[in-house]
């Protein structure tokens, strides 16, 4: 799969990753360390334990990675996670939706990420 390609089927903004990064190489280089991120795991463990100061770091780790590499549709379910539990001492049962909104986001971006050639 190509760089390009990959975004499409992220629900990426090649253009503007394109036009900041300006290579694919470069791209495909930043692309593969967010595979090397241990943000979704953080968050999903500290979901699990409760922790919602914790979890918003996560969240907010995920949605700023999302930003600089014009992940479209990550950055809006990572920030929707983020704003949910922003200034929260506990994880309220209603966030539990975005989370897995995100989760299905991140699965898929890794999958993409990975088919690149």
């Amino acid at each position: 799969m190509t760089v390009k390609e990959c975004y499409d089927e992220m629900g990426a903004s090649y253009d503007e990753v394109f036009g900041r990064l300006r290579t694919d190489e470069r791209i495909a280089k930043f692309l593969r360390r967010v595979a090397d991120d241990k943000s979704m795991e953080l968050l999903e463990s500290s979901i699990a334990t409760g922790n919602a100061e914790e979890a918003f770091r996560a969240a907010h780790t995920i949605k700023g990675i999302c930003m600089n590499l014009a992940l479209t549709k990550m950055s809006a379910s990572a920030s929707a996670a983020t704003e949910a539990l922003r200034g929260k001492s506990t994880v309220e049962a209603g966030v539990a939706p975005l989370i897995a909104a995100l989760k299905a986001d991140y699965d898929n971006t890794i999958r993409c990420i990975k088919a690149l050639d």
